[in-house]
């Protein structure tokens, strides 16, 4: 589960940074503001990948992909692509945590 948790929380850093540049342009926000706001987010997003085997770390995740769907108010493309990683992050939860159970599977079989 960790990879493909991983792998969508690395992909969900560039698409904060790529906001944030958008953001700047089409909204009335102070460049620091969405900087702050931005940044938080692609830190959270970076530490969330070592925090994926804590407990709480599934959840965390759960928190920012509704942050990234939210953050569609400022940059509305947002709400389609804060969907579309809500869905990858759902995907690589449910059949991440299957290839777990089925690599414990194989090495019970083995082992006993």
């Amino acid at each position: 589960m960790r990879t493909l948790c991983a792998s969508t929380l690395i992909g969900e850093f560039f698409v904060i940074g790529f906001a944030g540049l958008v953001a700047m342009q089409l909204s009335d926000l102070p460049t620091a503001t969405v900087w702050a706001v931005s940044g938080t987010a692609m830190v959270l997003s970076i530490l969330l990948c070592g925090m994926l085997t804590r407990p709480g770390g599934v959840q965390l995740g759960w928190v920012l992909q509704i942050a990234l769907i939210a953050s569609g108010f400022v940059v509305p493309t947002m709400f389609f692509l804060g969907a579309v990683f809500a869905a990858l992050w759902w995907a690589s939860v449910h059949f991440g945590r299957k290839i777990d159970e089925a690599r414990a599977r194989a090495q019970a079989t083995t082992a006993g």
